[in-house]
C-alpha cells in the first residue's frame, strides 16, 4: 500500500484541495494518490506528458470520474461524491478541451444556457462577457458552430463565467489554436483571474501555461513529479529538458 502523501499546511486552508486521490475508468486506475491545491485567487497549472492523467484529474474533480481513494474538498466541503451540477451550485464551472459550446445556438444563446441557474442579473452579466470578450458582442448572433477555434473558446469561457464561479477548470484551452488565438487565449486567463476567479488548468504549451501561473504541478503516469512556482517551474533543468524543449 502506497504512504498517504502529508499534504502542505498551505492546503489545509485552500480553495480547492485534491488530497491523495486515486481514480479511473473501470478497473484501470489512472490517477494514484494524485494531490494539488489552488489557493484564492491563483492560477495553477498543470503540465506532464500525453497519458499522464492531467484530464482524468479535471474530470475527477468536477465529478465526471469515479474516485476510489481520496477526496476532494471545495471552499471547506467534501465534494468528492457530489454531481457536476450540485459542484457547480458551488461556486466551480468547468470548460472541456473539445465539445465545449452548443454548435446550433449562437454566441448569446451559449451564454444563456450558461446561466441556467442563474435567478436574476443574467443580461448584465451577458454585457459584462462582451467587455471581456469583445468580439464576442461583435458575433454575438452568429451560430458558435460557425465560429474558429479561438472563438468558440472564448465562448465556452464566457458561459462558464456566466456563473460567478469562485474557481474555472480548463482543459488544454489553447490546444489546437493559432499561435495569435492562444496567445489571446492566455491572456483572456490572466484577465479572469484579475478579476477575481482562482483558475486551475491544463496547458499542452508548458512554457506558455507557466509564464502566466502562480504555481506548478508536474505530473507523471497518473503521480505527482514535481510542484513549485510557475517561475521555479520555468528554470528547473529537468522540466525543461522534458516538458520546456531545453
Amino acid at each position: 500500500m502506497e504512504q498517504a502523501v502529508q499534504l502542505k499546511p498551505e492546503a489545509a486552508s485552500a480553495l480547492l484541495s485534491v488530497e491523495n486521490v486515486r481514480a479511473g475508468y473501470g478497473e484501470m486506475d489512472i490517477l494514484h494518490g494524485v494531490h494539488l491545491h489552488v489557493r484564492e485567487n491563483e492560477i495553477v497549472c498543470v503540465i506532464g506528458p500525453n497519458g499522464a492523467g492531467k484530464s482524468t484529474l479535471m474530470k475527477s474533480i468536477f465529478g465526471l470520474v469515479n474516485i476510489r481513494e481520496g477526496r476532494i474538498v471545495f471552499r471547506g466541503e467534501d465534494i468528492t461524491a457530489l454531481p457536476p451540477v450540485q459542484i457547480v451550485r458551488r461556486g466551480m464551472c468547468y470548460v472541456p478541451q473539445t465539445a465545449n459550446v452548443f454548435p446550433s445556438l449562437t454566441v448569446e444563446e451559449n451564454l444563456e444556457m450558461g446561466a441556467f441557474i442563474r435567478d436574476r442579473g443574467v443580461r448584465e452579466k451577458m454585457e459584462e462577457m462582451f467587455e471581456l470578450f469583445p468580439i464576442l458582442k461583435e458575433r454575438r448572433r452568429q451560430k458558435a458552430g460557425t465560429m474558429s477555434g479561438g472563438q468558440q473558446q472564448m465562448v465556452a469561457m464566457a458561459r462558464a463565467l456566466m456563473l460567478d464561479p469562485a474557481l474555472l477548470l480548463l482543459d488544454e484551452p489553447t490546444a489546437g489554436l493559432s499561435p495569435k488565438f492562444a496567445e489571446m487565449v492566455l491572456e483572456k486567463v490572466t484577465e479572469i483571474n484579475r478579476r477575481g476567479v482562482s483558475i486551475l488548468m491544463i496547458e499542452q504549451n508548458a512554457r506558455a501555461g507557466l509564464e502566466i501561473s502562480h504555481r506548478g504541478y508536474v505530473l507523471t503516469t497518473g503521480r505527482n513529479r514535481l510542484d513549485d512556482t510557475g517561475r521555479a517551474l520555468l528554470e528547473n533543468e529537468e522540466v525543461g529538458r522534458l516538458f520546456l524543449g531545453g
